[in-house]
């Protein structure tokens, strides 16, 4: 039977995918079909890992395609969920599937927060899987021969993979199982199974010789290769090596044997001997060394067979000279595998769970363009409402369009009239205030979100910091500080914010502040703000003045110029273009998204025009404000002036700016209140995010402690010593050679305890000791020691006594146990008594204790001999 090495399965720790996946769509798109599509398809994630890795797996064929489906999904799903440390944080915890880890050699198992390191071990479990596969395929059958070999190469392939993208994938030192030396060692030896399974292949199809020579010989180099790479390390099981060892050489015996038949077909006779005796030399070389492993019988009698015929016939008939190996013709080389090149989909059966939604780097692209066109629309509008405030500023302080409505000079003007009840409608004073009672609460909530999202980063970085110097280097996690350095970065951003936000508040008061007591009037009733308004000559003789006309003319026209910016602004802010599509061309076109060029190229297609029409409408107010301050100094001119008309003039220009000031105040207390509640829900998000990275740092924490403890546990106390020569184990007998397995990747068991130190040789004794009588010790050495009652394993060595050592036994050393049974009869034996270790000399007058030492002596220590398995040296116990 063929020995074919196939690789284990990792084992992997539960994860809940649910929880951090669900929760993350529910942040990130708005409630409706979307999203609870969304989060269905998490679930669906959930069970399909469960499926992949939360169960035994069939070395079948749709047990691999469960896997790999798996694996497809992690590749579409991977762009389009931000997994990293500081934002999707998912702890995955996998296993060393040959168990080689140790405190001072690699890990039994690894926890990483990165959903590279959860593809490297899917794929490696893929490839394991695909290894067991073809190993268990029957090599008998065509089908079996070209299962065989579609597996190994997909095998070969993946291993290659991951030897390619796994350091950048972790950006940590992997476990042993996963390093680039032990998958590239991997891929070459399932490259070489397969090529060998084409051998196979050619062989029972009969196919030429020399076609069967150089596959073999390309089999023989593949398995050196692999042989060269892994010969001077140990992260695979020790089994491999002389598998791979044996495997060379016998394909290399199988190149020659089949290199002869060609020259026999050639009549070079001494050629054909001297490749039949090179492979009876490696056949020979793997039946001394690797017997244990790959059994070579049939080949070697096939070998053997042909050298004596080829001999027989050289000897009676050809006498052909039989050359040196070294100056044999090489065998030529034909490789007809390659690995298979891992390109997603690997399932046939593959369907993205999350098709409909876009990749991170087009959510993000996306975000980004609202941003800039945020940015734009801000800039438009805030031209035009600076604009417009300029307007107003100006008329006020002509008292416009009050003072042409003025010219009876004691009645309210119309204008006047029309801004107090706007005021009112609007809610007055109360309203205002009310605002800008409600705007430090507002303040005070954000600010207590922002301090405990900061204070849990701060409490986990020094706990983390604390653990890093207790441990030191044994702490190996990413450190605290350098992962929320975004975080923080963020939060003073956000602190920055408040701040600025906190400074605009007092302008908005001190403002009011300015104009309280106008907009207090504004809100009394008609007959109280006519009472409040002086007086003054009336000028009737303006009213049908050209000049009066002319202003009014103009002031209309600056209303219709008003009206139209309000017109604008709403066609400004209603401009709307997908971009996602074009980023998602770009993405899918040149693999990145050039996000700055794209955005502003549309953003100029978008509001370029309308960008135009609010220059013109700024021209057209400058303009016009012009001609309305040239014709207000004429109508001035003609206007009859004294003190009173005065007084009532600066008095209608205060209501005016008052009600100006109102509206702009209320709508900036407004927009500051929309502000705050719009920051409380990006700051709890911000919380949500800073919460979920300190539990899973907790997590990782609490696994770090306790695989720590554990490897604390298990390291000695103490450095080992050279066991004697005289306590090793006995040589083990021959025995028959064990056939070769199929698999010879076995899980391998736990590490032997150390032994513990050397301890002094017992003092000798002579068998004649044992027939002394009980109340007369031999001199200078302690009393005999019955032989035990069981089989001990090789007797203990025996050794004359050492000075100073009269007395003192090793520890365990029980001189007294089963004392005198071997002298009894038999019958007696069954009833006799466990010995009872002497406590104290007896008092005077009284008899010595059976079997104790003679008064005044010291007892010798008892301790119950610990009982062994049969073959097995006795060694003295701490």
């Amino acid at each position: 039977m063929a020995t074919f090495i196939s690789v284990p399965l990792k084992k992997s720790s539960e994860v809940d995918l649910v929880k951090p996946l669900s929760k993350f769509v529910t942040a990130t798109y708005p409630a409706g079909e979307e999203q609870a599509e969304y989060i269905r398809s998490v679930e669906e994630l959930n069970k399909l890992r469960k499926n992949a890795l939360g169960r035994p797996l069939d070395k079948h064929e749709s047990s691999l395609e469960i896997l790999l489906r798996y694996y497809d999904q992690l590749c579409a799903v991977e762009p389009k969920f931000p997994f990293s440390e500081n934002q999707l944080c998912l702890t995955f915890t996998w296993k060393d599937a040959f168990d080689k880890g140790s405190l001072f050699g690699g890990s039994v198992k690894l926890a990483l927060a990165s959903l590279g390191y959860e593809k490297t071990c899917v794929l490696f479990n893929g490839a394991a899987l695909a290894s067991q596969i073809a190993s268990e395929q029957n090599l008998d059958s065509d089908e079996g021969l070209k299962a065989a070999a579609k597996y190994y190469q997909l095998a070969s392939g993946a291993f290659g993979h991951i030897k390619d993208t796994v350091l950048s994938a972790l950006n940590r030192e992997p476990t042993m199982d996963v390093s680039p030396e032990t998958v590239g060692t991997l891929s070459l030896i399932m490259l070489a199974q397969a090529q060998e399974v084409f051998f196979l292949k050619a062989t029972s199809d009969k196919m030429k010789d020399a076609i069967i020579a150089k596959l073999a010989n390309q089999t023989a180099d593949f398995y050196g290769d692999a042989f060269k790479q892994c010969q001077y390390k140990e992260n695979l099981p020790k089994e491999v090596l002389p598998v791979l060892a044996a495997k060379h050489c016998i394909m290399q015996a199988n190149a020659e044997l089949h290199q002869s038949l060609l020259a026999k077909q050639k009549k070079r006779f001494g050629e054909e001997i001297a490749r039949l005796q090179h492979a009876t030399e490696l056949v020979k070389t793997v039946a001394s060394r690797y017997d244990e492993y790959v059994s070579v019988k049939d080949l070697s009698d096939k070998i053997s067979r042909a050298l004596t015929a080829a001999k027989k016939d050289n000897d009676f008939i050809y006498h052909d000279r039989v050359p040196e190996v070294k100056d044999l013709e090489h065998i030529g080389k034909a490789a007809l595998v390659k690995a298979t090149a891992i390109t997603p989909p690997l399932s046939a059966k593959f369907t993205d769970l999350f098709e409909k939604m876009v990749p991170m780097a087009v959510q993000q692209s996306m975000s980004v363009y609202s941003q800039r066109k945020a940015e734009t629309v801000n800039r438009l509008v805030g031209t035009m409402r600076e604009a417009t405030n300029l307007c107003n500023g100006v008329l006020a302080s002509l008292n416009l369009p009050a003072a042409l409505e003025d010219l009876s000079g004691d009645s309210i003007p119309q204008s006047i009239v029309e801004k107090a009840r706007a005021i009112v409608q609007q809610g007055g004073l109360q309203s205002i205030e009310q605002l800008i009672r409600d705007l430090p609460e507002l303040l005070t909530r954000n600010r207590e979100i922002l301090d405990e999202s900061l204070k849990m980063l701060s409490d986990e970085e020094s706990t983390d910091s604390e653990l890093r110097s207790k441990f030191s280097q044994r702490w190996n996690r990413t450190p605290s500080g350098d992962l929320y350095k975004p975080l923080r970065a963020e939060g003073g951003n956000f602190r920055s914010v408040l701040d600025k936000a906190v400074q605009a508040d007092q302008v908005v008061k001190e403002r009011y502040n300015t104009h309280c007591e106008m907009i207090a009037l504004l809100c009394k009733p008609e007959a109280e703000l006519t009472a409040a308004i002086p007086s003054a000559n009336p000028v009737k003789t303006l009213q049908g003045s050209e000049v009066v006309s002319v202003l009014r003319s103009q002031l209309a026209r600056l209303e219709e110029v008003k009206k139209e910016r309000e017109r604008l602004e709403a066609e400004i802010k209603g401009v709307t273009f997908d971009m996602s599509s074009s980023f998602l061309t770009a993405l899918a076109q040149d693999g990145a998204i050039n996000e700055e060029a794209l955005s502003m190229s549309q953003l100029d297609q978008s509001y370029g025009s309308y960008s135009q029409r609010v220059q013109a409408s700024l021209r057209s107010q400058e303009e016009l404000l012009g001609k309305v301050q040239t014709s207000h100094q004429e109508f001035s001119k003609l206007k009859q002036s004294n003190s009173e008309a005065n007084d009532r003039e600066e008095v209608l220009k205060k209501l005016a700016s008052a009600h100006d000031s109102y509206v702009e105040i209320t709508s900036n207390l407004k927009e500051g209140t929309k502000f705050y509640n719009d920051l409380t829900e990006i700051l709890l998000k911000f919380q949500n995010k800073c919460s979920d990275i300190v539990f899973a740092r907790k997590t990782e924490r609490d696994e770090l402690l306790k695989d720590l403890q554990q490897s604390i546990a298990r390291e000695p106390s103490a450095p080992s010593f050279n066991v004697p020569a005289y306590q090793t184990n006995p040589a083990p007998t021959a025995a028959d050679p064990t056939p070769a397995p199929r698999t010879v990747f076995q899980p391998q068991q736990p590490q032997v305890k150390a032994q513990p130190p050397q301890r002094p040789p017992p003092p000798a004794f002579t068998p004649q000791a044992a027939s002394a009588p009980d109340n007369q010790p031999q001199p200078g050495n302690p009393p005999p020691m019955a032989p035990p009652s069981q089989a001990q394993g090789p007797p203990y060595p025996t050794y004359q006594g050492y000075p100073g050592y009269a007395y003192q036994m090793p520890m365990g050393y029980n001189p007294y146990a089963a004392y005198g049974q071997y002298n009894m009869p038999p019958a007696m034996q069954p009833n006799m008594q466990p010995y009872v270790p002497y406590q104290q000399a007896p008092a005077p007058g009284q008899g010595g204790f059976p079997g104790g030492p003679p008064t005044q002596q010291h007892p010798y220590p008892y301790q119950q001999q610990p009982q062994h398995p049969p073959h097995q040296p006795y060694y003295p116990q701490q």
